[in-house]
């Protein structure tokens, strides 16, 4: 048996009988919600055991390809979707640190537009514009955030910016938490060169050197409730890409706290594992968010080598208030490629071999529309059952912003796009973006991805809608707290990255000053 002085150690999978640990707080996901949490309550001084259902990767271990990525980093070969009238693919990160290891590390500050709409649902008194600004420099410092600039761009994030200048747009190289990139293009696959603050690398070492425990390939089942109270978490072990001559099912293990839970296992983990813990609540697993998005492709006469730079380097914001859409640059590798542009055969190859002359700029879109996530009825292993379908006024916003994109790459000069939408044709010049204009507003008709996700267990003061209360708890379970994106009461119109991160420190912090206050009062 596993306690409380042997914390500060990393336990992977697990085979030799039953795990338990006592610890103050139990933290569920290690991405940025989680590591951003437990690094708060590890510096207060609380004993923290974090709990990933991924495993652990180092640099050198990262794959060199997409397709490898979601082999290694993603659950389940990254084949989560979403159901509706049609199939979107959900992209995030399964490993320590959680998406952080697979995102362009973009770090925007949260807009005051939606603090003024979160400080309307009653969340004032916890988000205040003062707190917020100082959680966001001091994350900001510690995980070396900077502008893009130089070589880091590319080719294709030059050409984006050079387009927004000439057509008078507003737009600018993103901020990272990437200091000293290198330009390998491997954002998706992990950062092999190290240059990217992902959380398997910051914080969550600084958890177990504070005295925190590390459970990888930890899959929690439930939240333990007993009398109104969360007293730990208990799950198994459980094996990420075992061969079958591999056991992937492990020991149990059970984490008993005395202060408290902390849930970031994510928008499409956090309340189907409320739901299997037994908690009831009107609104958990609904009002699911996502800013999901699409690209177009422009093709160039000359080489544009969009793998080369960081995979994400430009935005724009100047249709964020007008329409809800972020443009931004986005490299996608050849085996996505081959998968995103239409054709077969002969036809299919030869627009392959024009990828050197390829970029992606993409439009993702601040949507309305609200879906429900579920545990999926074969058990926890298994991928939830998500339902979120584009609306018209959704799809209309991405048709804008694909149009806009489209507009923007012949400014560059691009010879010809390929808007990637049925009813069109696969390549449009510039005397053909009427066609666009009027394209299909079908939401199968455009190649969505679903990122951004918000939702499940969101905050608020009202307790129909609202399964976090204004006391940061889960409504009718003390002790329990949510500290990722499924808490968030609304979607951002940016990154949400670092408001995710704010959002779990600023309630880790107020955790441990109740705390304190509590035990010395």
């Amino acid at each position: 048996m596993i306690r409380a002085r042997d914390l500060g150690e990393h336990l992977p999978f697990q085979t030799d009988g039953d795990c338990e640990i006592e610890a103050d707080y139990a933290v569920v996901g290690s991405g940025a919600g989680g590591a951003a949490a437990a690094l708060t309550l590890a510096r207060a001084g609380y004993r923290v055991a974090l709990c990933e259902s991924g495993a652990w990767r180092e640099p050198a271990d990262y794959p060199s390809s997409f397709f490898g990525a979601l082999r290694d980093l993603c659950a389940d070969w990254g084949t989560l979707f979403s159901r509706g009238r049609s199939l979107i693919p959900v992209l995030q990160g399964n490993c320590v640190g959680g998406t952080t290891v697979i995102n362009s590390a973009i770090m925007v500050r949260l807009p005051g537009d939606v603090l003024a709409e979160w400080q309307e649902l009653g969340l004032g008194d916890v988000f205040g514009e003062g707190a917020f600004d100082r959680v966001q420099d001091e994350i900001e410092e510690e995980l070396g955030v900077e502008p893009m600039a130089g070589p880091q761009l590319g080719t294709s994030g030059e050409l984006m910016l050079a387009a927004l200048r000439k057509l008078k747009m507003e737009g600018h190289a993103m901020r990272r938490a990437a200091p000293g990139c290198e330009g390998r293009g491997q954002c998706l696959q992990g950062c092999s060169a190290g240059r990217k603050s992902s959380l398997n690398l910051q914080w969550v070492p600084e958890t177990l050197s504070r005295g925190g425990a590390l459970l990888s390939e930890a899959r929690v089942e439930r939240v333990r409730i007993k009398d109104g109270r969360a007293l730990g978490v208990s799950g198994h072990f459980r094996r990420v890409g075992a061969r079958r001559e591999q056991p992937r099912k492990g020991s149990r293990f059970v984490i008993h706290t005395k202060r408290g839970v902390l849930l970031a296992a994510s928008s499409t983990g956090t309340a189907p594992l409320l739901q299997r813990s037994g908690y009831r609540h009107a609104a958990l697993g609904r009002n699911f968010m996502a800013q999901p998005g699409a690209g177009i492709l422009g093709v160039y006469p000359d080489a544009v080598h969009m793998e080369r730079g960081t995979t994400q380097g430009v935005a724009s914001m100047q249709l964020r208030e007008s329409h809800g859409v972020k443009l931004e640059s986005l490299s996608i590798p050849l085996e996505i490629l081959a998968a995103r542009v239409a054709g077969a055969g002969v036809g299919h190859a030869d627009l392959l071999e024009r990828y050197p002359h390829m970029a992606m700029w993409a439009a993702a879109v601040r949507a309305e529309a609200r879906g429900t996530i579920r545990p999926s009825p074969l058990g926890p292993s298994a991928p939830p059952t998500l339902r979120y379908e584009p609306t018209r006024g959704d799809t209309q916003r991405l048709r804008a912003g694909i149009l806009e994109l489209a507009r923007l790459h012949f400014a560059a000069g691009a010879q010809q796009v390929l808007p990637g939408v049925h009813g069109l044709p696969t390549r449009l010049g510039p005397d053909q973006l009427d066609l666009l204009a009027a394209a299909p507003l079908d939401n199968r008709c455009w190649t969505w991805v679903l990122t951004h996700l918000f939702g499940g267990c969101v905050m608020g003061a009202d307790k129909r809608h609202a399964v976090v209360g204004t006391d940061l708890c889960v409504r009718g379970v003390d002790a329990l707290h949510v500290v990722d994106a499924s808490c968030l009461p609304t979607t951002l119109g940016v990154n949400p990255q670092l408001t995710i991160m704010s959002v779990a420190r600023l309630v880790a912090e107020r955790l441990a000053n109740e705390t304190t206050n509590r035990s010395t009062g």
